[in-house]
């Protein structure tokens, strides 16, 4: 299998579309040796959020490398924020902007395809048959689609990050009561800076799955590495940095589910 899903019970359910870690066999020697560390991985995310198991969530992991297959990316590869630099469905570049392939190399039309059927589709079947099925059993569900980013990547962005950038595709994908939960719940942990809807406001799958009409709300939370890892090799996990930030994305899941279940339980 291409990913894992963890059916939970609750209405909730995580995606964590770039902690995978691994390069299939036969396309490792396709990429320059410095990719191979895979340094753009939204790492530890599933050590980090190693309490969902006791909110009953549902959780969705890819086992393959974002480098061969971005599955936060649409299948048609539209850049998903114009203007900025973006990476693609398969990506050919680094996060600092440097080539993932030897020159003159890449990912052919009929190789992009193919990876799309192998890797992305399959991963968004089970996310979607998943949240109908807690649609299904709950009357709605939540999508929290968990990512992590160094703090600083210029060509990506200037300057630093907030330490957790919160999006709903400026309000399209999530309840604004849902927003609020969580805005609230941040502006009381005044130690971690945040942001709504700022650089990052939710990629494909926030956008795609977040339908708030047919009882569906989805956010993205991209939080900075920094608080909870090294940023460099090794990209060690740093525990007393976790311990610090685990409670706040805790009651930021809770709360967010407590506001979806308010929408429709009277």
């Amino acid at each position: 299998m291409s990913f894992t899903l963890h059916q939970g019970s609750a209405a909730l359910l995580v995606s964590l579309p770039h902690t995978g870690t691994e390069i299939p066999s036969e396309l490792r020697q396709a990429y320059v040796p410095r990719a191979l560390d895979l340094e753009d991985t939204d790492w530890h995310l599933q050590r980090l959020y190693e309490f969902l198991p006791a909110l009953g969530a549902s959780v969705i992991a890819p086992r393959y490398s974002r480098y061969v297959i971005d599955l936060n990316r649409p299948p048609d590869d539209a850049p998903m924020y114009p203007g900025a630099s973006n990476t693609e469905l398969c990506p050919t570049r680094f996060f600092t902007g440097d080539a993932l392939y030897p020159e003159g190399q890449g990912v052919s039309a009929d190789e992009r395809t193919r990876r799309r059927a192998a890797y992305w589709q399959p991963y968004h079947a089970a996310l979607e048959a998943e949240l109908q099925r807690l649609v299904a059993l709950h009357g709605y569900a939540l999508l929290w689609d968990a990512h992590s980013i160094r703090s600083q990547i210029p060509w990506l962005f200037e300057g630093t990050l907030p330490g957790l950038s919160l999006g709903t595709a400026d309000g399209a994908s999530a309840d604004p009561s849902i927003a609020q939960a969580l805005t609230t719940l941040c502006a009381a942990a005044p130690q971690f800076s945040h942001v709504l809807n700022g650089r990052f406001k939710g990629g494909y799958i926030t956008r795609r799955y977040g339908a708030p009409a047919l009882h569906v709300h989805a956010v993205q939370l991209e939080m900075c590495q920094n608080l909870y890892m090294q940023e460099s090799l090794p990209f060690a996990y740093d525990e007393a940095r976790a311990r610090q930030v685990q409670p706040l994305l805790a009651s930021m899941l809770t709360g967010a589910l407590a506001a979806c279940k308010a929408l429709y339980e009277h």
